[in-house]
C-alpha cells in the first residue's frame, strides 16, 4: 500500500511539473537569453528545458543567440553549461564563436574562447568573420589562441580577403603584420589585390602592394 502511494505522489508531482513547463514556453526562454536574464534561464532549464534548444527562424542555439544578442551574462552562464554543445551550428553553418567574432564583441569571444569554444573549424570560421567586423583586438585575441591566419572558407576566401572585401583597414594591416599571405587564390582565382581593385579600394591597394614588395 505504502509503495501504491509513492507512486500515486511521485505521478501527481510530475503532472505539476510538466503543468509548470507548460505555462512557461520556448519563447520566454528564448526572451531571457535575449534580454539577458541568466537567473530565468537558469530556473527554466531546472525546470526540464534544454540548455541547445534552438529558435525556428535561424536554428541558432540558446548560446548563439546570447553570442548575436551581446546577452553577456547570458552567455557566461550558458557557456559554462556543462550540457552546452559550444560547437553547435545554425542552419547557415555559424556557430557561436563565428557569431560573437562577426558581432565584434572582444567581451563575448573571450567567455567562448575560455570555454575551450573550438577556434579554427573546417571552412568558414570565426577568423574571418572577425576579419569582416573591422574589429582589430577580436582578430589579433583570436590569433592569440592560435587561429589559423591563412584559414580558407569553401570559397577560397580567406580572413585576409575578407577584410578587404569589408573594407577593413586595421585589419588588413594587422593580418599582414602577423604574417597573412597575399598572394594566395580564392575559388575564381583572386588574390586579395584583385579584391581591392575589383573594390577601388586604393587605401587597400596601397597598403597591399607594400606588402607584396617585401
Amino acid at each position: 500500500m505504502l509503495s501504491l502511494r509513492r507512486l500515486l505522489l511521485s505521478c501527481v508531482l510530475s503532472l505539476f511539473a510538466v503543468a509548470a513547463m507548460a505555462q512557461e514556453t520556448v519563447d520566454d526562454l528564448l526572451f531571457a537569453v535575449r534580454f539577458n536574464d541568466p537567473g530565468t534561464i537558469e530556473t527554466m532549464l531546472k525546470a526540464g528545458f534544454d540548455v541547445n534548444t534552438r529558435e525556428k527562424a535561424r536554428g541558432e542555439t540558446l548560446l548563439m543567440i546570447a553570442a548575436r544578442e551581446k546577452s553577456l551574462k547570458a552567455l557566461s552562464y550558458l557557456a559554462r553549461h556543462p550540457k552546452t554543445d559550444k560547437e553547435a551550428r545554425a542552419s547557415n553553418g555559424d556557430t557561436a564563436l563565428m557569431l560573437a567574432a562577426f558581432g565584434g564583441s572582444l567581451p563575448a569571444v573571450k567567455i567562448l574562447v575560455e570555454a575551450e569554444a573550438e577556434v579554427n573549424q573546417p571552412g568558414w570560421t570565426a577568423l574571418h568573420y572577425g576579419a569582416a567586423s573591422g574589429n582589430t583586438e577580436v582578430v589579433a585575441y583570436l590569433l592569440e589562441n592560435h587561429a589559423y591566419i591563412d584559414a580558407e572558407a569553401p570559397n577560397g576566401l580567406t580572413p585576409l580577403m575578407m577584410a578587404v572585401l569589408f573594407g577593413k583597414r586595421a585589419v588588413v594591416e594587422l593580418l599582414l603584420e602577423q604574417g597573412a599571405d597575399a598572394a594566395l587564390r580564392n575559388q575564381k582565382g583572386q588574390t586579395a589585390m584583385d579584391l581591392a581593385k575589383q573594390n577601388a579600394r586604393e587605401d587597400l591597394i596601397e597598403v597591399l602592394s607594400t606588402a607584396v614588395k617585401r
